[in-house]
């Protein structure tokens, strides 16, 4: 097994408006976008990576691109006293450490 930072491109987080975060995974082409599309990374892994419901993750295809996206409500609002990283650009690390296994 592989961790996804050795499949993917890169990996980045951010946030996206001050209710809402996303995670993309860009890859260099085809086969490892679709190893990943078909792997055990999917909206119940990331609701447990980052403590969120299943339900609420939604996730894109960007295939002419060769790019998954995933995203969720914030726990709280980008910039509530409470908040630990306002911009989320931290949290890909979370995902960008997990082993990739194929379904």
């Amino acid at each position: 097994m592989a961790k996804l930072k050795e499949i993917a491109r890169y990996v980045r987080s951010k946030n996206a408006g001050p209710f809402w975060v996303t995670v993309d995974i860009f890859f260099e082409d085809k086969e490892s976008y679709e190893r990943v599309k078909h792997s055990n990374i999917q909206e119940d892994m990331i609701a447990k990576l980052y403590g969120t419901k299943p339900e609420l993750v939604k996730k894109f295809y960007c295939e002419n691109i060769n790019v998954i996206k995933f995203s969720w409500p914030r726990a709280l609002p980008s910039g509530n006293p409470n908040e630990y990283d306002m911009h989320f650009g931290q949290q890909y690390v979370f995902l960008s450490e997990t082993e990739v296994e194929e379904a």
